[in-house]
């Protein structure tokens, strides 16, 4: 299984764990929600679930979601796949939840399980979040020699793109700073108005927003009875 595949698995277990959802919703969810996937295929979505039924870690109805158990059913079409979370996958998910080996400090697979700390015990948020913070510290200081060893050698454009960089990672760890401190007083960072600290775009290293659930409409996809 490679990297990516393994995270997006994390990823739909972690968001059928709220509810039950059919194939657009989850697709909607995973690209203006968490933060995480920018866009990917149903091709690569229904290959994961598919595995994740094989699995015995969810299970496929035919049905209605519950966020649009309400709608009139249409003439001629079929009914949606919806997936569930089955007890295995429960246990399954809260298991990945607990890893805190240093997978769970690279940049995409960190931003999924950040996307999920809301469900994460505080020991293991705190365990994952100063692996991160001594993964991009170690980043860093190889930016910082090696900026200082080719400056002299490199354009002006090539060399404020090295500094840019430096910089999202320096500011990473300021706001992972901010991240521990607020763990270690026993604050739940809640969003703005908790004033807690600020959320951050764990995608690219730059400071921004976690996209909250519904904070952005999908496109529309005429079809999702796929499976």
């Amino acid at each position: 299984m490679s990297r990516r595949s393994g995270i997006l698995e994390f990823a739909v277990l972690g968001l059928l764990r709220e509810s039950p959802m059919h194939g657009y919703e989850l697709r909607k969810r995973l690209n203006t929600s968490l933060g995480v996937f920018r866009a990917f295929s149903y091709g690569t979505l229904y290959p994961c679930l598919k595995t994740l039924v094989a699995n015995g870690w969810l299970t496929e109805e035919s049905g209605n979601a519950p966020e649009d158990a309400l709608a009139a059913p249409l003439a001629g079409r079929r009914a949606k796949i919806v997936y569930r979370l089955t007890a295995e996958g429960k246990e399954h998910f809260e298991e990945l939840l607990s890893q805190t080996g240093p997978d769970a400090y690279e940049d995409e697979h960190f931003a999924a399980r950040f996307a999920f700390f809301g469900q994460t015990s505080r020991d293991v948020r705190m365990r994952v979040l100063e692996g991160r913070r001594s993964r991009l510290e170690e980043r860093l200081e190889k930016m910082r020699v090696s900026f200082a060893r080719t400056r002299e050698r490199l354009d002006d454009y090539t060399l404020e793109l090295q500094r840019h960089g430096m910089e999202s990672v320096e500011r990473e760890v300021r706001w992972l700073n901010e991240l521990i401190e607020s763990e270690r007083a026993g604050r739940d960072l809640k969003g703005p108005e908790s004033g807690g600290p600020a959320r951050h775009d764990t995608t690219s290293g730059a400071p921004g927003v976690l996209p909250r659930p519904g904070d952005t409409p999908g496109p529309d996809t005429p079809d999702d009875t796929a499976t």
